[in-house]
């Protein structure tokens, strides 16, 4: 019996202890592919994250999680012309990093728009649903954020190191002089300021280094919320540039927001990118989150030691609630298009329709090497390994026209594979277009059978094929990644894959319907 009972209490001691102990996993990043300067609000046990689009439209997309690793996205906060103008803007203009508040019962999103007045915010009662009209804000500057305290707002941004002053919410009106409040620990290019209030202390949290391998995340507090504000003697809470973390599979991290979860817990979105192809990155700036421990009167710690993973092992989450899977295949069944779906600059939108379960495309003069908005639907890479296809059924096209499918990064660098008139006859082309130089990699003779179009990426490699009737081609044209990555282009956006139409005589367009749309990985 005395065997049996000290058997018991072992089986017990294991138990509880195994709950001391308890791992639980999540993989990063949590929003993969060109999401980047992420911010997040909470509401009861909702929370919503929003993140930078530059030349984009629609603007600012709009996630919503239950347990801040499933996210789903149920809109954008800039549907409208009158709320984002992006006319013949340059690659990596337009809305700069957003942040999303929530207070008394109203979400505010506010960002910058670097074409157009500057600084200015939205508001609703819905965050999937419609937002106002753009309220503007006189002080300048870039990475805006909002910050509630006693019945009061405050906007903050970087026109000359972090700048406060109270605005009057409903107008945008500047109530108070801008003061400078802090200027970070040193680092080039301090950004991405957001306050939070806790146990008595206002903390400041910024990002420094620029948005690339040397980025970090440094915090300040003070007691006053005009400071002076006391650097944290840790600082960086957050970075990639230390030796350990050199060979890390995530790089640049930073541009963070913090959050105190339902069950009182924290945690830090921010973003980060990962390197393939000699270290270059394609896939834009992705959303990745870290737990936060954050102790009463305390600084702030991410995940123990200021780093990440792309496996998570951490010794809490909040109750998991995944989403249903979304289809690979888009089969373009509704009159609306999926949220995944954007546009580059304003669209014309008399030159796309949902026809007879197709999505229509009606070739424009404007092509993917202007800056301006050419008939072009696209999503986000979000994946290093993936294929993506498309069937395409091409009408009246002329000498000259394009129709077919894009790796587009930006104007300046895009691999395009799509079916043209030559010599009175139908070809495939393969394009690459990289500043200056325009290369035509293959071309090949085809009929009017049923064609299909397929793009498999790889780290190093995009790879082109296409099938005609029953008969495959296998690949027809292979080319480097990296030729099109930030580190060669420049800029702060990733790669998309576009459905597009160019035609050179805009009386007489050339028309292309795509029956579905399919992205695997």
């Amino acid at each position: 019996m005395k065997t049996l009972k000290k058997t018991l209490l072992l089986l017990v001691c294991l138990v509880m202890c195994g709950n001391l102990f308890a791992q639980y996993t999540y993989k990063n990043p949590v929003i993969p592919g060109f999401y980047p300067d992420p911010s997040v609000c909470r509401v009861n046990d909702d929370y919503y994250l929003v993140t930078s689009t530059f030349e984009y439209f629609p603007g600012v997309p709009v996630f919503h999680s239950k347990d801040m690793v499933n996210w789903k996205q149920i809109g954008h906060c800039l549907t409208r012309e009158s709320q984002l103008k992006l006319h013949n803007i340059a690659p990596s203009g337009g809305i700069y990093a957003p942040t999303i508040r929530y207070n008394n019962g109203t979400f505010y999103m506010v960002t910058t728009n670097v074409n157009d007045k500057g600084n200015f915010y939205v508001h609703t009662k819905d965050p999937a649903g419609e937002w106002s009209e753009p309220i503007w804000v006189k002080q300048g500057g870039i990475d805006p954020t909002l910050f509630f305290d006693n019945g009061k707002c405050y906007f903050l941004s970087i026109p000359d190191g972090i700048q406060l002053c109270e605005i009057d919410v409903a107008t945008g009106k500047q109530l108070s002089n801008s003061k400078v409040i802090w200027r970070g620990t040193g680092g080039r290019y301090p950004e991405a300021p957001h306050l939070y209030k806790k146990d008595g202390w206002y903390y400041l949290l910024i990002a420094e280094g620029g948005t690339e391998y040397g980025h970090k995340v440094t915090i300040a507090r003070s007691r006053e919320l005009y400071g002076p504000y006391e650097s944290n003697p840790a600082n960086p809470i957050l970075t990639h540039i230390n030796e350990h973390t050199q060979g890390n599979a995530i790089q640049g991290v930073g541009h963070a927001d913090l959050i105190e979860g339902h069950d009182g817990s924290w945690w830090s979105v921010f973003l980060g990118f990962r390197p393939q192809s000699y270290l270059h990155h394609l896939l834009g700036r992705e959303t990745f989150l870290a737990p936060v421990r954050w102790d009463t009167n305390a600084w702030p710690v991410i995940n123990g030691n200021g780093a990440v993973t792309l496996d998570m092992n951490v010794s809490h989450l909040l109750p998991q609630h995944p989403w249903p899977a979304e289809p690979i295949r888009d089969e373009f069944n509704s009159s609306k298009l999926n949220l995944k779906w954007n546009y580059l600059r304003n669209p014309n939108y008399s030159n796309y329709s949902i026809t007879n379960g197709a999505l229509r495309l009606k070739g424009d003069v404007v092509t993917l090497d202007d800056n301006a908005s050419p008939t072009f639907l696209g999503r986000r890479q979000q994946h290093i390994n993936f294929t993506a296809s498309t069937p395409v059924d091409i009408k009246n096209i002329s000498e000259g026209d394009e129709a077919g499918i894009t790796v587009y990064m930006n104007s300046t660098g895009h691999y395009d594979m799509y079916v043209t008139q030559k010599a009175g006859k139908r070809v495939l082309q393969v394009k690459y277009h990289l500043g200056n130089i325009n290369h035509i990699e293959k071309e090949i003779e085809i009929d009017n059978n049923p064609l299909t179009l397929f793009v498999t990426g790889s780290a190093d490699y995009y790879e082109f094929s296409y099938k005609q009737g029953n008969k495959a081609s296998g690949v027809i044209a292979k080319v480097n990644t990296r030729f099109i990555s930030s580190e060669t282009l420049g800029g702060f956006t990733g790669v998309y894959l576009g459905l597009y139409a160019v035609s050179k005589n805009k009386a007489n367009p050339v028309i292309a319907d795509f029956n579905w749309f399919e992205y695997t990985h």
